[in-house]
This record gives C-alpha cells, structure tokens and sequence, in this order.
C-alpha cells in the first residue's frame, strides 16, 4: 500500500492506446489511476462512461486519467466500445487508457486486492481503488470502495480542486467546499502572517475563546 506523500510506484504496463511507462506518462501534469474488478462488468461500465463525460472538465484541471483492470488489451479494446455506446458519445474508443493488469501483480503492490469479492474461478477481484498523484509523482490521496460500490467522479473533480489549490496557498477547504466557496486559513499562519494574506479573513467566536476558525474567501 502506499501512503500519502509517498513516491508512487514507477511501472511499465500494456494498456489499451500501448505499452508506458507511469512516471513518463504522468509526465508534468496530474494523474488519477482507477481501478476496477474486471471488464464487462455493470458497475464498472457506468464509471467508465461517467469518465467519458468528466474527462473535458479533468483535462482543463491538468490531469490525466488511466484505468485498470485485470484483463488483456483486447478485452479492454472491446470493453471500450461498449462503454462508449452506454455513455451516448460517438467517439470510436475511449478518451483514456486502461491498464492490462492480468496476472494481478499491480493490483496487489498498490493494495487494490478485495478479499470479499472472487471470480468463478476463485480469484480475488480488484477493489475500486482511485489514486491522485502529483506532477511530482507523490500520491497526493487514495480513495479504496469495496468491487460492489460505484464512486462519485464529481467528487474526484472536487478533490482535485481542493488538493491544486491548497498546494500553492495556505488555505484548507472545508465540510462540502465547492469550487469558488470560502476557504479556511491553516493553524500554522500567524495573526500577523494571515492578515497580509487574507485581508478579508473572518474570524468565527467560540466559546471556548480559541481563534481558530478562521474564513476567508477563495485565494
């Protein structure tokens, strides 16, 4: 498994647009690698379609998307196709590749194992595992759902909105922040620091008379 802040793991992998390398194939921008049981799946082809559909809004965010799933190149090429159909686009193929992970080696390096859910052959399936990794190639969060539970890509897009603006200001987002909303000044600003930075910063009273909530609107 690996942490946050770490280095995510270098590979070469077979995908569906060929064969890359990871660190190369993030290159300067930011990626999301996402996994999935197995293709022909119901689960995971509305997630697929729903990429499809997100993909333009990620791609004006500076980040690249990849798949896996543990199946060869050919599956995923035909897989796509189906995907592309549920998602009503017109598109011949996928707008992103997904990872042949056959023998299952990725998916237990990165802990993607689900040791609920099995194959009738009694292989364990890959969870649902979404990584976002950093042009600096550390893992930057990880989200694991169980094979059963589709996820929420609005929510990825709110994520990375969140994690590409806090790395450059001394703000956290809050409970629900969305795009554009209120921002919280980090504990380790100063008073003095906080008020040259965010001249409209307001603070919340407590009753416990700590200052520490502390709102100002997005930098």
């Amino acid at each position: 498994m690996v942490n946050l802040g770490d280095v995510f793991p270098n590979f070469t992998a077979d995908t569906s647009e060929g064969k890359i390398n990871f660190h190369e194939w993030i290159g300067d921008s930011w990626g999301i690698l996402f996994s999935h049981p197995a293709d022909y799946t119901p689960v995971c082809t509305t997630e697929l379609a729903r990429v499809i559909k997100l993909e333009p809004e990620f791609k004006k965010r500076g980040v690249k998307l990849i798949a896996l799933s543990c199946d060869n190149v050919e599956s995923h090429k035909g897989w796509g196709k189906d995907v592309v159909a549920y998602a009503g686009c017109t598109m011949d193929k996928l707008p992103y590749p997904i990872i042949a992970d056959e023998k299952r080696e990725l998916a237990v390096q990165l802990g993607m194992i689900d040791p609920d859910e099995r194959t009738k052959e009694g292989l364990p399936l890959t969870a649902r595992c979404v990584f976002v990794i950093g042009p600096d190639k550390k893992l930057k969060l990880s989200i694991l759902y169980p094979a059963t539970t589709g996820r929420n890509f609005n929510e990825l897009l709110r994520v990375v909105d969140s994690l590409q603006l806090t790395a450059t200001k001394k703000v956290a987002t809050p409970v629900d922040w969305q795009q554009g909303g209120d921002c919280m000044v980090l504990p380790t600003v100063s008073k003095e620091e906080a008020a040259k930075l965010f001249p409209n910063m307001k603070m919340q009273a407590m009753p416990s008379g700590k200052e520490y909530l502390r709102f100002t609107p997005q930098p």
